[in-house]
């Protein structure tokens, strides 16, 4: 029998930080070090990813199921070099179609999408981890709502993709209050502080313990602070329910724009 693949939340920046010039310069170096690093972690090359980013919502969770999706440049004010990068992997309809069935065997609404780019949540992340595109690349949604145990019930329905060589990726920040980002990096806030360190507690926990946890989230220690709106955090929902009884733990954690940042791997 395969061994299932770990899942993987990671943090994916500010727009396309980690392919323009920033100050102080190496701002998100260490994070762009530990993205190009990823493939190393995972003990195998996956045949596909799917990608959960906290930059798509919609109506049920859809999924992209074009065979060669465009990107979606869903950021403003960068430099305009940063809107002809390309990333032009393959998408891969019969794994959409699986992911469909999945969610839809397991009685979650789904729906599919044939228009919408990869989005910046999918690519820029994805430019480090697989630079040479050559992996395909599938995108689900969020559902609007934004429920965090309906979101930890998608992933569980996707957990089988693992088996399948199919690498699970939640693309999102683990702080992402925006009216509290410090560019000039010069304190942290205490409640980034505060919910990194129980977000480190929580994926180490029992399976059980961990997802009612991450459903009540919002009552943690600097967790509203940190999400005023959550749809950012929610892809650490999927891939934690998606790994199953497996264990998670903080794979990587650094201080950027004056919050902690952190990624995690389950069954890795």
């Amino acid at each position: 029998m395969t061994a299932p693949l770990p899942t993987l939340f990671v943090p994916h920046g500010a727009g396309p930080c980690f392919f323009m010039d920033w100050e102080p310069a190496d701002t998100w170096l260490r994070m762009e070090a530990w993205l190009r690093a990823v493939p190393g972690l995972l003990g195998a090359r996956p045949s596909a990813v799917v990608v959960v980013s906290g930059h798509w919502e919609a109506p049920a969770f859809t999924v992209n199921t074009q065979p060669a999706p465009p990107l979606l440049y869903d950021y403003s004010g960068f430099p305009p070099h940063t809107y002809q990068l390309e990333y032009p992997a393959p998408g891969s309809p019969e794994l959409a179609s699986r992911v469909q069935a999945l969610l839809d065997n397991a009685g979650l609404s789904s729906a599919t999408e044939q228009q919408r780019g990869l989005d910046h949540g999918v690519f820029i992340p994805m430019k480090l981890i697989y630079p040479q595109a050559d992996v395909p690349v599938v995108q689900l949604s969020l559902r609007h709502g934004l429920d965090p145990a309906e979101h930890i019930a998608a992933g569980r329905a996707l957990a089988p993709l693992r088996r399948e060589g199919v690498l699970i990726i939640g693309s999102g920040m683990s702080y992402h209050n925006m009216r509290r980002f410090r560019f000039d990096d010069s304190a942290t806030d205490p409640d980034s502080v505060r919910f990194n360190q129980w977000l480190a507690e929580t994926v180490a926990q029992p399976s059980t313990e961990r997802e009612q946890r991450l459903a009540d989230w919002a009552q943690a220690p600097g967790g509203r602070a940190s999400h005023p709106r959550e749809e950012h955090l929610l892809p650490l929902h999927v891939v934690a329910g998606a790994a199953g009884e497996q264990a998670g733990r903080q794979a990587f954690e650094d201080r950027v724009l004056g919050s902690m940042q952190s990624a995690f791997i389950f069954g890795g």
